[in-house]
């Protein structure tokens, strides 16, 4: 594994970089065969990530000219507050760059762009059993105390 890893904006031409790493990313969640997000989804999200009207931010992580992780975040307004929340929506690194670091350098670059944007706050939520993600994120961030609800 090399030792530079570079966290930079996505640009455009990633596209064919990015999207193994999105599908692995969902595919962790569930949403992989007959139950993949529709390519529809898919591409809106990516042209969302460069268009100057949307809140959404898309990172990565490169090492030696190949992507090997990413994440997206949004802003958002809060009534606790005058600047925006930053919510870290997606987070993932390629399985053989794991345990290097990749996950906490992405993560840092979303704290230091939401200072940046003034935000009050960069929050995020993960599955139960993602055991080995916690490790990390009891690291960065302390745990709200709040459960998610959701209404389909």
């Amino acid at each position: 594994m090399p030792t530079s890893i570079i966290i930079r904006p996505a640009r455009p031409t990633d596209y064919d970089q990015w999207k193994p790493l999105w599908d692995g990313y969902n595919a962790f969640y569930g949403r992989a065969g007959a139950t993949a997000l529709p390519e529809e989804i898919t591409r809106t999200t990516w042209q969302r990530f460069f268009d100057a009207y949307e809140p959404m931010h898309a990172l990565v992580a490169e090492a030696e000219g190949r992507l090997i992780g990413l994440t997206h975040y949004l802003y958002h307004r809060t009534t606790v507050a005058i600047g925006p929340n930053c919510y870290l929506q997606d987070l993932f690194t390629a399985e053989a760059a794991r345990g290097r670091g990749v996950g906490e350098a992405l993560i840092r670059a979303v704290y230091a762009d939401a200072a940046k944007a003034g935000a009050a706050r960069v929050y995020w939520q993960t599955h139960e059993t993602n055991i080995t993600a916690q490790r990390l994120y009891d690291r960065l961030a302390e745990k709200s105390g709040f459960i998610v609800y959701r209404h389909a």
